[in-house]
């Protein structure tokens, strides 16, 4: 069966500074990580193409992706990211190469959880739909009424959640989660990404039992042909291996059909951003 992981990265800090990573916790992937050190632990997975997602707010780092994917044969597409708020995000997305499938900013780290609604997010939003590319959705369980605004006001433009909006896994919670998602679910221009589940349980302790019921919520919310697996790594690595993310995630679909399974770990991704 052909995979796709569908949400990885990479940084060299070499290059530039990750403030984000300077809390202690996060001291395990303090470190580059490349494509190199991607290929053996995807290969094991049997995943054979990847879509390689920004990590910074900074556009110099796009471009760098965008290089790195026109030479990689792993590498399908980069999800990068602009300035949203710009007057100019139209005429920074036209003049960026090839490859870009989607963009995406850090709305969970906005103060203002109705940062999806402004103005001004909304027309760099548009300018990402009339460039016929997806947007990734990274927000919190706080910021969820906003994305559905936001989805709601915008039914021509493929959103893509990642990680499911990071739901309290490590304390068992489900609601007021569960009810957003459903909401969220009800526009069909969203998927999910399978992704970043072990990172919000308890990093030493997590089991598979402990992610299944968020699992559960989005595969019957979504359906599989609009959720995708996405390994998270490197930040998988703070709670658990690549293979052993992927393992997890072949244990929540075993329920599936063989067709349904096909659409998570591959058709759902090639769709939504128009991967070739």
């Amino acid at each position: 069966m052909d995979r796709i992981d569908a949400h990885h990265h990479v940084w060299d800090l070499a290059v530039r500074p990750h403030t984000w990573l300077d809390p202690e916790p996060m001291a395990p992937v303090r470190r580059t990580f490349t494509l190199d050190d991607l290929a053996g632990p995807a290969a094991a997975a049997g995943v054979t193409r990847t879509v390689l997602v920004q990590v910074l707010s900074d556009l110099d780092e796009t471009r760098e992706f965008l290089a790195l994917a026109a030479v990689s044969d792993l590498v399908a597409g980069v999800v990068g990211w602009i300035d949203l708020t710009a007057p100019d995000a139209a005429d920074t997305l036209a003049a960026l190469p090839g490859g870009l499938v989607g963009v995406r900013h850090g709305v969970q780290s906005e103060p203002d959880p109705e940062w999806l609604n402004r103005p001004d997010v909304r027309r760099g939003l548009a300018a990402v739909e009339a460039a016929g590319l997806a947007y990734d959705l990274l927000t919190l369980p706080r910021q969820l009424p906003a994305a559905i605004d936001t989805v709601r006001a915008m039914p021509g433009l493929t959103f893509v959640l990642d990680h499911l909006s990071k739901p309290p896994i490590a304390a068992g919670e489900l609601e007021p989660w569960r009810s957003r998602i459903k909401e969220l679910a009800a526009h069909p221009n969203v998927y999910c990404k399978l992704s970043g589940m072990v990172t919000e349980a308890d990093w030493a302790t997590w089991r598979v039992s402990d992610l299944r019921p968020y699992a559960e919520v989005v595969l019957e919310a979504f359906g599989p042909d609009r959720v995708m697996f996405g390994s998270d790594w490197p930040v998988c690595l703070l709670a658990a291996e690549y293979q052993r993310v992927a393992q997890a995630a072949d244990e929540l679909c075993a329920g599936l059909s063989g067709g349904e399974r096909a659409e998570v770990f591959a058709g759902t991704a090639r769709r939504a951003y128009g991967l070739h």
